[in-house]
């Protein structure tokens, strides 16, 4: 404490020194511009006055160091500086801190100063990040508010849903590294997080990612659920990994963009079994994807926007741990058309997709194919003797969509177009009002599962009947999309989905109707 008065007496020393060598000058400028006798009275007092406050505040210096414990007796030095003060040096009880070395863009003697915090809006997302940019932060979430109706015999009741509400954080430290993290607060499982990976970068062409997020299967799993253009998924997204877990898995990834970006490619290794669930074999779900975008580079050809690929998967079921066959529900909830069987062995997938997007023209194909073998999974009689291999379940699925901006807006491959005249806002500089974006779309897609029956009445150990099971149903889908701006958009999805031949006993082949409505705000 002591010595902190010690330096504050002598910094108010120095300060008065300052100022009785200011008021010299003053003095000094006033004779030089031929100032009044009363003026030059007046400024020798001010300096008199000065000179008396210093004298005494060196006094108090003096005995404050001389009664400190441990200090140093003060030297004086009684030849006047060039301001007419005379200093009085002493030895402080703290230790003296050595300056840092001086950096390149720092000069010698030259006090660095913290760089200050940036944070805005990049017109997608808030963000925070360094002076340097070398490290960013972005907070994003969205969230949809849905109404259903249904009609049809067995139908669900109509009700309003909270589909999706998430909040995240993405980022990049570097340029070598890019993070997320997703939970979701209307997760019906009780899981509640979605995306958790960090994305390593030494360069463009390799790139290696680890964590848990969406399986890179078919281009449907990986278009943002922003960016959808139907309410719901089409029916081949029950075909793919991890569907009934938001496609999403633990596991590892290598890939790249080659031919700056016209050849695209992944291979990873994935535990297959949904989010935050651990493998059940020693075998990994395998999967390979390559996608290409041959025009890519040419701006004024009409196929710029076309892109194509195809994923290939295997992993491993275990019957041990009761594993059965794809879940067979809607999307939209309408019905079950196939059912379930326990499953052990190899699963096998294939995938092959196109996009084609020219102004405000979409469209869209896939193709997605599910082997999920049946070995020693037994007779499925009542008694269950034996470990009877039977034939496994084979299922195949596609759709073929379309989309439409009336407003003439551009449709990105993946994500919302951006709004030329949105309804409201936020209020942007040079932003007209309009009625916002309208969009039309259509979707045709169809679903087949089969599971061939075998007869083992004369096995003695496990004689039985294996039924044969040969189910499709396909649906029609007519929408239309509102952006009101380019964060909030609504959806109305009028569906006809065709029950051919039931799974569920009681249920008779018909129609069902649903109408799908969905307001959806993202930041």
């Amino acid at each position: 404490m002591r010595s902190l008065t010690i330096s504050f007496a002598l910094v108010i020393l120095i300060v008065s020194g300052s100022l009785a060598h200011a008021q010299g000058s003053q003095l000094a400028a006033s004779v030089s511009n031929v100032a009044s006798k009363e003026e030059v009275n007046q400024l020798r007092g001010e300096v008199a006055a000065q000179r008396e406050t210093i004298e005494e505040l060196k006094a108090l210096v003096q005995r404050l160091v001389s009664q400190s414990p441990g200090g140093a007796a003060p030297v004086r030095d009684d030849s006047p500086s060039a301001d007419g003060v005379h200093l009085i040096n002493a030895a402080f009880v703290e230790p003296v801190q050595t300056a840092k070395p001086a950096t390149k863009d720092q000069k010698p003697g030259e006090k660095k100063t913290d760089a200050p915090i940036v944070a805005g809006w990049n017109g997608e997302h808030f963000f925070i990040k360094s002076s340097d940019g070398k490290f960013q932060l972005q907070p994003y979430g969205y969230f949809m508010a849905d109404y259903r109706g249904y009609h049809g015999d067995g139908a669900p009741s109509n009700t309003f849903l909270i589909s999706r509400a998430r909040l995240g954080f993405q980022g990049s430290y570097g340029t070598n590294y890019d993070f997320a993290f997703l939970i979701d607060a209307a997760a019906s499982n009780g899981i509640l997080l979605r995306d958790l990976y960090v994305n390593i970068k030494p360069n463009p062409a390799l790139q290696v990612q680890v964590g848990q997020y969406k399986t890179p299967f078919a281009q449907e799993a990986l278009t943002a659920d922003t960016g959808l253009d139907f309410v719901e998924r089409s029916l081949a997204s029950l075909l793919y990994p991890s569907a009934s877990s938001s496609y999403r898995s633990p596991g590892a990834a290598i890939h790249g963009d080659l031919l700056g970006g016209v050849v695209q490619y992944w291979v990873g290794a994935f535990n297959g079994k949904g989010m935050l669930a651990t493998n059940t074999t020693n075998e990994p779900e395998i999967i390979g994807r390559l996608r290409f975008y041959p025009w890519k580079k040419k701006k004024d050809s009409l196929f710029q926007g076309l892109a194509f690929g195809g994923s290939i998967g295997h992993g491993r079921s275990r019957g041990l741990s009761t594993e059965q066959s794809f879940a067979a529900a809607l999307p939209d909830a309408a019905y079950t058309f196939f059912p379930q069987f326990r499953i052990n062995g190899p699963i096998e997938r294939y995938n092959a997709d196109f996009t084609l997007t020219h102004g405000p023209w979409a469209i869209r194909a896939e193709y997605d194919q599910l082997n999920q073998f049946r070995r020693s999974v037994g007779s499925e009689t009542s008694d269950n003797l034996g470990f009877v291999s039977l034939p496994g379940v084979v299922s195949k699925a596609g759709y073929v969509q379309a989309t439409y901006l009336l407003t003439g807006e551009t449709r990105p491959e993946n994500g919302q177009p951006k709004v030329k005249h949105p309804v409201l806002g936020p209020e942007t500089a040079g932003i007209t009002r309009g009625t916002g974006a309208w969009e039309l779309a259509f979707r045709y897609d169809r679903i087949q599962a089969k599971e061939l029956g075998i007869s083992l009445l004369n096995n003695p150990l496990t004689p039985g009947f294996v039924p044969t099971f040969n189910d499709h149903t396909d649906e029609f889908t007519f929408g239309v999309n509102w952006y009101l701006n380019n964060w909030l958009k609504y959806q109305a999805n009028f569906i006809v989905d065709r029950l051919k031949e039931p799974s569920v006993a009681g249920q008779v082949p018909q129609n069902f109707f649903v109408m799908e409505n969905r307001l959806q705000f993202r930041f």
